[in-house]
């Protein structure tokens, strides 16, 4: 059954020195299986750009994240507690080729709300480019 939610994201990014981060307020939905969570939301953009429809498929075991984005580039990386993906990332000036290390997933979902939290590092031509953590959380729309 796909339940309306409010969805908070909160990205946080680390290279060299710098940090960085962004802080998302959306509606969305949530759907449950046996196996997974998926949490369907929309980027807004700079007019007159479309959104970007993004899709967050978590399993519950906490080992895999997949985050899907689709639109005018299109992304999916794969974020697996202490293994590396090779992930394509679609940028207006072409998709990058980048590695994904996961370090650390945690999922705390209920009836009604729910937390995620899942860190990984990004590296292109195997030099780290940044360590970076997401906090996803939801409250169900009644």
């Amino acid at each position: 059954m796909t339940k309306d939610v409010l969805i908070t994201i909160v990205g946080k990014q680390k290279y060299d020195a710098d940090n960085d981060k962004v802080e998302m307020t959306t509606v969305g939905t949530i759907e449950e299986d046996d196996l997974c969570y998926t949490i369907k939301y929309n980027e807004e953009q700079e007019p007159p750009r479309n959104p970007i429809k993004a899709t967050l498929t978590i399993q519950k075991d906490a080992n895999t994240v997949q985050m899907a984005k689709s639109g005018a580039y299109s992304s999916l990386l794969i974020v697996e507690r202490s293994k590396r993906n090779l992930c394509n990332y679609g940028t207006e000036f072409g998709d990058i080729l980048m590695g994904i290390y996961g370090r650390e997933i945690d999922v705390d979902c209920h009836d009604n709300e729910g937390r995620i939290l899942f860190s990984y590092d990004i590296d292109i031509n195997s030099a780290l480019t940044s360590q970076n953590e997401v906090t996803v959380t939801y409250k169900i729309n009644r």
